[in-house]
């Protein structure tokens, strides 16, 4: 294939409207909550009475309050993980909430809150039920998944993503299933046809671990293959393994969209598709809550930092907050949450570019660079970039936002800074897509510089912006 017939194949591949909502939500929460609260367990069985989860001043109001403290845009709850207990009102078992000691909807209650404290909500449903009989049988068990998820998507309002997983092991009969993927989606499309489906789906894939590593180099241009590569049993979790959720990024899965792997996938006979990645991670050493991890909550800086390679690396961040069995948000996890939503918006809040002269071309920028609303369009593969501000600054984040609608295109640029009348480099990177968060040692200077060395065909900006840390703290 032509280079330019190549390039343009490659800029072809665009997102859905769907995904770039999912995207713009940036950074979500997942609340791990359900029977294994109450087991102190990561994995039930199945084999657990309805009466076992008792919690004592339910308050999903509560959980709301402590993500938006933090800024979270979105949540998740486990409607149902592998034990097969209910969170909500169901007609397929009575192994549900409503026969337990507090018989209140879960996901009724915590939607009621979303729409109070103005978050999106979304659901876990897991395909491995470790309780149904009739797992494992093929058709039955599907038919039985499909009420649940009917359920889900018709009696909660809008919700903004439906996630699975690919935990594929046996259920209490020793039989495996063999998930219909393409009814479950069809469920999905036609009843919340706004819903992402992630990360077994085809609208957003895993990041490769549960650790928050995240590539250096991100692009949500990849081959279509990953689509169905997390909803196969071979490649499912099937045992709770902690070596799992810590396995960080696997040699071979680093490179996922360069030109010379994309070009390897098509001479080989595979397609191209956009899928973007999530960074899926918990605020704990677990999943759901357990009392003796209480002194194990990540820092708000390691928080800050994954925030920054995942929101700030063309991924979004899924933060895991596991409510305790109390069913609140611990004071623990709630106040750090607080620290690091007090952390984000200390940084991200003032944008010292606002009132620069941002100059491409020679041509003034400055009103379109600033605005989300709007974009710019190159004609070149490089592009000079020039940002004066009105006096010296110290920054310490730069953050650059392609117009993906447009397709992703950069492929490397490098940051410098006037310093003493002398330019200095300042920060090198390779990817941008939805958003790059550009961090760096305080750098004082009043004139900038951002070459786009790089890039598919031309490159697309919708937002540069610059920033400064006061907490001057650099991992």
């Amino acid at each position: 294939m032509a280079m330019c017939s190549f390039v343009n194949k490659l800029v072809s591949i665009r997102p859905t409207e769907l995904q770039v909502q999912w995207q713009k939500l940036g950074f979500c929460a997942f609340l791990h909550f359900g029977m294994n609260t109450f087991t102190n367990k990561e994995w039930g069985d199945g084999k657990e009475e309805p009466t076992t989860y008792s919690p004592t001043s339910l308050n999903t109001d509560q959980w709301c309050e402590a993500l938006k403290a933090a800024g979270v845009t979105a949540c998740i709850i486990t409607a149902k993980h592998h034990d097969g207990f209910c969170l909500f009102d169901t007609a397929s078992t009575s192994h549900n909430v409503m026969n337990s000691p507090l018989p209140v909807d879960v996901v009724a209650a915590l939607s009621t809150s979303c729409a109070k404290y103005e978050l999106k909500l979304g659901v876990y449903l897991s395909p491995w039920d470790r309780n149904a009989l009739v797992y494992g049988s093929g058709k039955p068990y599907d038919d039985f998944f499909c009420i649940q998820l009917d359920e889900l998507t018709t009696r909660y309002g809008d919700l903004y993503c439906v996630w699975f997983d690919g935990a594929c092991g046996e259920g209490s009969n020793g039989k495996t299933q063999v998930y219909d993927w393409p009814r479950y989606f069809s469920i999905i499309r036609k009843n919340q046809p706004k819903a992402a489906i992630c990360i077994c789906g085809p609208d957003v894939r895993w990041i490769g671990n549960e650790a928050g590593f995240s590539r250096t180099s991100e692009w949500s241009v990849v081959p279509e293959r990953l689509r169905h590569a997390e909803a196969t049993a071979a490649r499912s979790q099937q045992s709770d393994d902690s070596r799992f959720r810590e396995k960080p990024i696997s040699s071979q899965d680093i490179d996922l969209g360069s030109r010379e792997f994309l070009a390897a996938e098509l001479e080989n006979g595979g397609g191209l598709c956009w899928y973007p990645a999530e960074v899926d991670v918990s605020i704990r050493p677990g999943w759901f809550y357990h009392p003796e991890e209480d002194d194990q909550i990540r820092s708000a800086e390691n928080l800050l930092d994954i925030y920054e390679k995942s929101v700030g690396g063309n991924a979004a961040l899924l933060l895991n907050v596991p409510p305790d069995v109390k069913g609140r948000i611990s004071s623990a996890d709630a106040s750090r949450l607080k620290e690091l939503g007090n952390r984000i918006r200390d940084i991200f809040s003032d944008n010292l570019f606002s009132q620069a002269v941002i100059e491409i071309g020679g041509e003034n920028m400055s009103d379109l660079l600033v605005d989300d609303d709007h974009f710019w369009v190159g004609n070149t593969e490089q592009v000079d970039i020039h940002i004066r501000l009105l006096k010296q600054e110290t920054l310490t984040h730069i953050v650059l936002c392609e117009e993906i609608r447009k397709s992703q295109r950069i492929e490397a640029f490098c940051v410098a800074a006037e310093v003493g009348g002398t330019w200095e480099s300042i920060y090198q990177g390779t990817t941008v897509g939805f958003k790059k968060i550009c961090r760096f040692n305080p750098t004082q200077a009043q004139n900038w510089h951002i070459c786009i060395t790089h890039s598919r065909q031309w490159p697309t900006l919708r937002f540069i912006g610059g920033y400064y840390d006061r907490g001057n703290v650099l991992k």
